[in-house]
């Protein structure tokens, strides 16, 4: 059903606010439903900046998302459905909705309201396209249209009955942002869209984030996990997945910090699992995200020049914004709190629930502030938290909903200009903008005006160099509407920004797919580039480098492979373009006369080349390895591929799937460097006539099956992770870290194994009855709690069962709860302390 509905005439209940008052409200006992007035005194925000009411129930109601336009009004999702009452009885009823905000007087504040479709149940992803959106709910990915001129959908059409399948709003697809790359992506999902001539296209990508997904000026896509604030890929979507044969430990859920500390400034007894010590602090405020979402990057140049670039991230059950500075560092990113103590955003007031966060055309930043009491969803509601929710009555009232704007004091609202009327040289033109709002809209209103005039233009912005991100822009409005020249591509070839180089390999790469005399040039230039490239370009050609010929291929990625194969991201970079080659690869390395010399990078990458072979299942292959290295003696370059084939072998799943026409003589030495376990790991995936292997050889192992998938899945994330401190071999590293072969830490407690790698450790430690401390090892761990259970499930299994070690796997549901139950820790732990609260552990009686 749709139904028009146009609201004006309540500017009374829309007066314009500004936070003046020098500290906000104390919190009260009790958490009432106040006025948009009442609750801008409850508000704290960081000195120099000032928090402007937009817009207020009646004129919106449960806003859960939200965009401007191209002509800059604003796009409210509404979740009118969401926990309106302690049973979210309204959770399946059509009552959600998209509505159109509109300042139609240029004061600031939203006065007008077109709702542009109704009768949804639960939407929460919208994305823009011509006169229409794609909008999604429970079930349904519909694309939308206006066709009339009214801004209320009269076209409503099923794209994907698939999308948020499961209906509940933390763990279903959500989100949108259409990238740089023209693709439409979401957070919690492994899908992304695009329309083509028409029609709208379904993709699979990488599983990201959660809750809310952003992009960064150079089209990194951007999210986070309720438990981990900030996550992000290093490298465009869908490269690092792509060899079926390796599974990368880098470049995609990238965490770009582990500081969990908020900071609220009232207590927050109504959170999920308030109950468990170090959830709150002595005054009951929440110590850690718990509900961290939607990461907004702020992308104008309205705040002060330090502020460019900042991502600030929404925590609603504690009722807060905290800002994040990123630094980039070559390939990598990392952010870091710059006011640690105090948050840059936070109220008194319970109910200030910020859900989403925009920068508007204006450069304010727009806060959702969804406004009720209940934010967690009745799935995940604990009786605790249901108890403390009647007790503040939280569950009522619902209907209500705020969006506030975040502007540097004394700031004059001016409005935006209205860029669906531009010219397609104006649009050209705003490519170049400083606010990353005008580059987005201008490079989307391009590709869907298909103007076939404006060709040249973009061509010329590119060649005169004049702004690195409007050439950017411009080469991606020219891959959107199809115009992409391969001349064009390979003259800026020599262009001083990798950025620019980077993505006309990009868009070579998919031209040298179908155009064979585009792929052979290709490979000259970038055979030519690779070895005086610089980090971040030796990344993108290593990703790129798949699509060119064997030759050009191998040569491509030895050299990228020797000049930066100490990065694991470059590592995995390199992996990803070798798919089904790994062999040939692997041959061309043995017989270079540069990789005599033993190193731990050449190690690593040996290790993976070799499982690598053994998982793609090649038996001719595979036998032609294992006769090239039966040499009469084993060099280390012998020893680690028979170690990396040992390791993959567990990850195997059918015993005997690689058969041999004979007994391969390597098999008969012995001299192999495999201990028992190792060896018959090995022997476990092959057959010969004669030979049958056991379907769970790993005789004088602790591991099961499952455990030797996480043993070999460990191995390589220890290798990305954890060797550069501790070794290859276990044995640590001068200066860096202690041993982990034969310690009693690794070996003992999984639990507070587990707690070394969530909250990291520091001081002194004794390992194997040898003391270690500062200047021997580094005086502090770092903590790995970006990392999912999982990962971290996967490397303590590893290390428990490597260099003589043997203990029970450690699976990813005692990692999880452990970091459940061990809410509120945020720095490393001591020796003395972790033991100390182990024991504390073990005396608490069980919940």
């Amino acid at each position: 059903m749709f139904r028009s509905a146009l609201w004006s005439g309540v500017v009374g209940v829309l007066l314009l606010f500004s936070c003046k008052d020098p500290g906000p409200l104390p919190e009260t006992p009790d958490s009432p439903a106040r006025t948009p007035e009442e609750e801008m005194k409850t508000f704290q925000i960081e000195e120099g900046f000032e928090v402007q009411l937009v817009a207020a129930e009646p004129l919106v109601e449960a806003p859960v998302h939200i965009q401007f336009d191209a002509d800059g009004r604003l796009w409210v999702l509404e979740m009118r459905g969401y926990m309106n009452d302690i049973e979210g009885s309204e959770e399946k009823l059509p009552v959600g909705s998209v509505a159109i905000l509109e300042d139609t007087d240029a004061d600031g504040q939203m006065d007008k309201r077109i709702v542009y479709l109704d009768s949804l149940i639960m939407p929460r992803s919208l994305g823009f396209y011509k006169n229409g959106a794609l909008i999604a709910e429970d079930n349904s990915l519909w694309w939308t249209e206006d066709t009339d001129g009214d801004w209320q959908a009269d076209v409503k059409t099923l794209v994907d009955s698939t999308y948020s399948a499961n209906g509940l709003p933390e763990h279903t697809d959500n989100g949108f942002v259409r990238n740089a790359d023209n693709w439409y992506y979401s957070a919690k999902s492994r899908l992304r869209y695009r329309n083509v001539d028409g029609q709208w296209v379904r993709d699979s990508t990488e599983f990201r984030g959660q809750w809310g997904i952003t992009q960064d000026d150079k089209g990194r896509l951007v999210y986070n996990y309720n438990w981990s604030q900030l996550h992000g890929d290093l490298v465009p979507a869908n490269y690092l997945s792509r060899n079926k044969n390796h599974k990368p430990s880098t470049g995609i859920d990238h965490g770009y910090t582990i500081d969990r500390r908020v900071f609220p400034i009232r207590s927050n007894l109504a959170v999920n699992r308030g109950y468990i010590p170090g959830t709150l602090d002595s005054a009951n405020r929440l110590q850690e995200f718990t509900s961290a979402c939607s990461p907004t990057i702020y992308r104008s140049r309205l705040f002060p020049e330090e502020y460019y670039g900042n991502v600030f991230v929404m925590e609603n059950a504690g009722n807060l914004v905290k800002r994040n500075v990123v630094k980039e560092k070559g390939n990598l990113l990392e952010a870091f709190d710059p006011n640690s103590g105090k948050e840059f955003f936070a109220s008194t007031d319970e109910r200030f629930r910020p859900v989403h966060g925009a920068v508007g055309p204006d450069g304010g930043l727009y806060i959702v502030d969804m406004y009720q009491g209940i934010v967690q969803h009745g799935a995940y509601m604990t009786d605790y938290l249901k108890e403390k929710t009647l007790e503040r009555k939280l569950d009522a009232p619902g209907h209500m909903g705020r969006i506030w704007r975040i502007v540097p004091k004394g700031t004059d609202f001016e409005s935006s200009p209205k860029l669906s009327l531009a010219s397609t040289q104006d649009l050209v033109e705003y490519l170049s903008h400083s606010d990353g709002w005008y580059r987005d809209q201008a490079q989307r209103l391009l590709v869907e005006k298909a103007d076939q005039n404006v060709v040249a233009l973009l061509e010329n912005l590119v060649k005169s160099k004049s702004s690195e991100l409007g050439s950017f822009h411009a080469l991606w409005a020219l891959e959107g509407m199809g115009k992409v020249n391969p001349s064009f591509l390979f003259s800026i070839l020599n262009d001083p920004s990798d950025l620019i180089k980077s993505t006309a390999v990009r868009q070579l790469e998919k031209l040298a797919a179908t155009q064979p005399e585009v792929q052979e040039r290709l490979g000259n230039e970038l055979v030519s580039m690779a070895s005086e490239a610089s980090e971040v370009l030796a990344l993108q050609i290593g990703l790129s480098a798949e699509v060119l010929s064997r030759n050009a291929r191998l040569a491509v990625l030895k050299s990228i492979v020797e000049k930066y194969g100490e990065q694991a991201l470059i590592r995995d970079a390199v992996m990803s373009s070798l798919g089904d080659v790994e062999w040939n690869f692997l041959q061309g390395i043995l017989a270079d006369a540069r990789w005599q010399t033993q190193d731990v990078n050449r190690e690593i990458f040996l290790e993976m080349l070799s499982a690598a072979i053994l998982k793609k299942g090649d038996s001719e292959e595979i036998s032609q390895l294992l006769t090239q290295i039966d040499l009469p003696t084993l060099s280390w370059k012998e020893q680690v591929i028979l170690n990396g084939l040992a390791i993959k072998a567990g990850d195997i799943e059918e015993a005997g799937s690689i058969r041999f026409a004979a007994k391969p003589s390597l098999f008969s030495r012995t001299d192999l460097p495999l201990d028992d376990t190792r060896k018959n790991m090995l022997l476990r995936v092959f057959t010969w006539p004669g030979y049958q292997p056991l379907v769970a050889s790993s005789s004088g192992s602790s591991l099961d099956e499952s455990g030797l998938k996480l043993f070999a899945e460990g191995r390589q994330k220890y290798l990305a992770t954890c060797s550069g401190c501790h070794g290859n071999n276990g044995k640590g590293a001068t200066r860096l870290g202690p041993p982990l072969a034969g310690s009693e830490w690794v070996l003992g407690d999984e639990v507070r194994l587990s707690l070394i790698l969530l909250h990291g450790m520091e001081g002194p430690i004794e390992v194997a009855g040898k003391k270690y401390d500062a200047p021997e090892i580094l005086p502090v761990m770092p903590a790995h709690s970006t990392m999912d259970d999982r990962s971290i499930a996967a490397i303590l299994t590893y290390i428990r069962n490597e260099w003589g070690n043997q203990a029970p796997a450690i699976t990813g549901r005692t990692v999880g709860s452990t970091r459940v139950l061990n809410q509120g820790r945020v720095y490393p732990w001591s020796a003395a302390e972790l033991n100390a609260h182990l024991e504390k552990l073990a005396s608490t009686p069980k919940p």
